[in-house]
């Protein structure tokens, strides 16, 4: 019996911490070693972190990548170890390394780049042309680069035509709601398609606005799942993989003795490279299944915004937070988020009333401080925003007030916030939501003041959603009721509401996704059966809001189609469809 056990190891690296992330490596190594593994593998790019972006750009940062690839293949001793690096020769490639005995034995370049969504390559690097084979322990092995195996007649397909048994491929594939479900039926198809193992190794944790959910897993050649990694947590996923049960259904599938190379994949030169004949032991305990449950979607998206938040704030040296708590839905997530982040000892809520404060609202923001165990501030503003009316008064005169005195309130309220971040150190987290982002109901230098926008891609329904889970995480009323069921309000003037300005969240928000991640006209909106004029304003607001969320903090990406590095449109433009 072939048997090969392999670790896969889906760790959270920094983009630039070459020391960290290389001894974040050698010790998923080491683990994997004493587990009694033949192959450890890492991430995409694993080495220096992804993505890099222009940093690419820089040699120096080239050079340190390949020194420390040179130190985990020195180390890394009695095991195979596959990871992802910036090879350099002539020009740059996304590749991963076969590191055995010391030394690099074998390498992959990743041969589809992609360049869509949040993605940018083709900016970087060169594509492979080669579709190499490997014998690991008597094993043909391929191995692949991410966006390689989303292509049914792609490089993993090339390669098990070619004899490939195991097909491993190493991942940074960034999270959106929804997609870990996706990716394991595509990976299960591609399996059951070419009749290989499919190891698949996803990087988790947070870079800048993306969140990368782990959820590493191995399908057998009929598609059945042999393992499954932890979604949003670090995990060494070890399986036992029957490489003769392959050899076994191939002769009783004759596809591949059939099958004809296309015209692309014929330029893919073919390679095979023995590294070791020797089979692998099968002798030892066999490895404990790894089946980690998959988490439901509200669950799912609120461990994202965590893991994005915690990464963000702590990989950028910063301890502390501070949120302006009005009462409202939006400000009590973003709260609870800090804190299940950070830890309550590391969030400051600071209560900002105004005249038009309701009693409700402070007293809200006061219960929601004591829930989660944090600091809060009072800090009321009438005096000062008595101050710039009055200083105003004089070059306002003979015009009648107006959202400008709204809009005064809260950007008082955000030099306040920003007042506290520079005494103490405290980074700033807004609180706006990505109904509000899309549709420009929030005010520049005022509530989209701050150094991360934690919720700027959930769109306010699933505001409601995720604070419910959290809710039932936690057994209790974490965040009261009245917060839920109160209307929501920017509390700006006398009796105010949202939908004194915008439409019902639940009717706005369909209309969003299919306008701004679905891409469809006004005119399809409108015939999937929305109101002709809302659909017009909502369209409106979003394309005249441009120029503001250009101007907003980062945020955890969640949606198929965030703000900034998913969807692109220019300040200046004059095409409007309304």
């Amino acid at each position: 019996m072939r048997r090969l056990r392999i670790a896969m190891a889906q760790i959270n690296t920094t983009v630039g911490d070459f020391d960290g992330n290389v001894k974040k490596i050698l010790g998923a190594v080491d683990t994997a070693r004493s587990a009694g593994a033949d192959i450890v593998t890492l991430p995409e790019l694993a080495v220096c972190g992804y993505p890099p972006e222009d940093l690419l750009f820089k040699p120096q940062f080239i050079q340190a990548n390949l020194d420390s690839l040179q130190k985990i293949a020195e180390s890394a001793k009695g095991i195979t170890v596959i990871t992802g690096f910036v090879d350099a020769d002539g020009d740059i490639y996304n590749a991963a390394a076969v590191l055995h005995f010391g030394r690099i034995a074998g390498l992959y370049r990743k041969i589809y780049l992609p360049n869509y969504g949040v993605f940018d390559e083709n900016r970087y690097f060169r594509a492979g042309s080669d579709c190499p084979i490997f014998v690991i322990g008597g094993v043909a092995i391929g191995i692949t680069i991410c966006e390689d195996i989303w292509y049914e007649a792609g490089p993993a397909t090339v390669q098990a035509n070619a004899g490939a048994e195991v097909i491993i491929n190493i991942s940074a594939s960034p999270y959106h709601a929804g997609k870990g479900a996706a990716r394991e039926r595509m990976i299960a198809t591609r399996a059951s398609d070419t009749v290989a193992i499919f190891a698949y190794n996803n990087a988790v944790g947070g870079q800048d606005e993306l969140v990368f959910d782990g959820h590493s897993v191995i399908m057998d050649e009929k598609g059945i799942l042999i393992a499954r990694g932890k979604q949003f947590e670090e995990d060494l996923i070890i399986a036992d993989l029957d490489v003769e049960s392959v050899f076994r259904a191939r002769l009783h599938d004759p596809r591949q003795r059939k099958e004809t190379l296309l015209a692309e994949q014929q330029h893919w030169r073919q390679t095979r490279t023995v590294i070791s004949e020797t089979p692998f032991s099968s002798a030892g305990h066999p490895a404990i299944k790894q089946q980690a449950d998959v988490l439901d979607l509200p669950t799912e998206v609120y461990r994202a915004l965590v893991l994005g938040t915690h990464d963000y704030i702590l990989k950028n040296d910063f301890n502390k937070v501070v949120i302006g708590l009005s009462g409202g839905i939006d400000s009590a997530i973003v709260a609870t988020i800090a804190v299940d982040a950070l830890g309550s000892e590391n969030v400051i809520g600071v209560s900002m009333p105004s005249r038009f404060s309701s009693e409700g609202s402070k007293t809200d923001a006061q219960r929601l401080a004591e829930n989660l165990k944090i600091k809060l501030l009072t800090i009321p503003i009438e005096k000062v925003y008595m101050a710039y009316l009055n200083t105003l008064s004089e070059s306002f005169t003979g015009a009648q007030p107006d959202i400008t005195e709204e809009n005064i309130q809260a950007r008082i309220r955000g030099n306040l916030l920003m007042a506290l971040s520079n005494k103490f150190g405290w980074l700033v987290l807004t609180t706006g939501n990505k109904s509000e982002m899309a549709t420009g109901y929030t005010t520049l230098y005022g509530d989209m003041v701050g150094g991360f926008a934690v919720i700027k891609d959930v769109p306010k329904t699933l505001v409601y959603k995720i604070a419910r889970r959290r809710n039932q995480m936690a057994g209790y009323e974490l965040i009261q009721e009245s917060i839920f069921t109160k209307p929501p309000s920017a509390e700006l003037r006398p009796d105010q509401k949202d939908i004194d300005s915008l439409p019902p969240y639940e009717v706005l928000d369909p209309i969003l996704t299919a306008y701004v991640e679905d891409d469809k006209s006004v005119e399809q909106i409108i015939a999937l059966g929305f109101d002709k004029a809302t659909a017009q304003r909502t369209a409106k607001l979003v394309d005249r809001s441009e120029y503001k969320r250009r101007q907003a903090p980062p945020g955890v990406k969640i949606t198929t189609r965030a703000f900034g590095r998913d969807r692109r449109l220019p300040i200046v433009n004059r095409f409007k469809e309304w």
